[in-house]
């Protein structure tokens, strides 16, 4: 029971997260990725509601809502591709080695 929420501003908290969603049902936890390399949120995050009433209200309510200057972005998350290790094939085009003929 997890909600993507996306086009979130970048001085958003957990915390302030959490209380908008709060509203809705109660709130298992709230996740905020951020850029591994700049540490910066990267303008997206996923809350996990209690049960899938409290996730349908929120997403009704929520999406397309004005919050901090931005317009909201709520749906039910999608379950997380597996990506392997280098996030696509890296080998398509040769990767940068030299070809020895």
């Amino acid at each position: 029971m997890s909600v993507y929420v996306g086009n979130l501003s970048y001085e958003v908290t957990e915390e302030s997260l959490n209380a908008v969603f709060a509203e809705y049902g109660s709130v298992k936890r709230v996740q905020l990725p951020t850029d591994r390399e700049t540490g910066r949120l990267r303008g997206f995050g996923f809350v996990e509601m209690g049960t899938d009433a409290e996730e349908a209200a929120a997403i009704e309510a929520l999406d397309g809502a004005e919050w901090m200057g931005r317009d909201l972005k709520v749906n039910k998350a999608k379950p997380r591709e597996d990506r392997g290790s280098f996030g696509g094939n890296r080998n398509s085009y040769g990767g940068g080695g030299r070809n020895r003929y």
